[in-house]
């Protein structure tokens, strides 16, 4: 029989609290972190002590909240580059881009929304203001939009739900719950998503879909690009192409579309 092999037991009691924080909608007070990761206080600080050395946890010194630090999203994206899907998709982003001429990014669904984890920017890309490691709106982006169009309801209820209380405020969004479920099915009924002037000004992006071989959602590649410069049509010079290579992809991926099965 094989042993079980000797660990680190404060190593392995200390991730409670990164686990915690990855499971949280946002920052916690100390107090409440330690409480969902079984441990007093007292032991939680230490152990966050360590971790904001290492920059896997941050603390904000305004409301003195503990969140994940950047080495945690460091170690998330890294992880997440190397998810068959995205590897793939990076390889083919080079002649894509070439095609379309212009910006491309991948996003994966991570635990606080469609999170950007690869970014390239076409020779004369207008300047836009996005990171690695940014999460996208739901309703306000094209790269939101193919999310919420595919993923589970339970995925995405708590995210919409706060987005539409700020409806009134963006004229640009769908006002009410019908209106999102119109929006979203146009998306599914495209097999793409668009924005026009909405969260970047004079930007225009879509979003198409890459499933897996079980249906479901694996990631979303996005375009974007100056009012200009950028075809904002359906099946225009820059959607066409897209969604062809997003859903290449997907068969590449061992996804069959309904009705084409055996």
């Amino acid at each position: 029989m094989n042993k079980e092999r000797v660990g680190i037991q404060s190593v392995e009691v200390g991730f409670a609290l990164l686990d915690a924080l990855a499971r949280a909608p946002g920052a916690l007070m100390l107090k409440d972190l330690a409480s969902e990761a079984g441990m007093s206080a007292a032991k939680a600080h230490r152990y966050l002590v360590s971790f904001q050395r290492l920059g896997l946890v941050a603390q904000d010194a305004r409301t003195a909240r503990y969140d994940l630090g950047p080495a945690a999203l460091k170690l998330g994206l890294a992880s997440l580059s190397r998810l068959d899907a995205v590897r793939l998709a990076r390889e083919r982003m080079p002649a894509l881009m070439e095609q379309i001429g212009h910006t491309l990014a991948l996003a994966v669904w991570g635990n606080r929304g469609p999170t950007i984890v690869h970014w390239e920017e076409a020779p004369r890309a207008v300047t836009v203001n996005l990171r690695l490691g940014d999460v996208m709106p739901l309703l306000g982006s094209a790269t939101g939009r193919c999310f919420a169009a595919w993923l589970p309801r339970e995925n995405t209820a708590a995210l919409l739900e706060e987005e539409l209380a700020l409806a009134p405020r963006h004229p640009h969004l769908p006002r009410d719950a019908a209106a999102i479920e119109a929006l979203l099915r146009e998306v599914r009924e495209r097999r793409c998503a668009r924005v026009v002037d909405t969260v970047l000004p004079g930007i225009v992006a879509f979003c198409a879909p890459v499933f897996d071989a079980d249906g479901h959602l694996a990631l979303g590649i996005t375009t974007l690009g100056p009012a200009a410069t950028f075809d904002p049509q359906w099946g225009g010079a820059i959607e066409q192409p897209l969604r062809a290579a997003a859903e290449q992809l997907s068969r590449d991926l061992g996804h069959t579309p309904p009705g084409q099965g055996l």
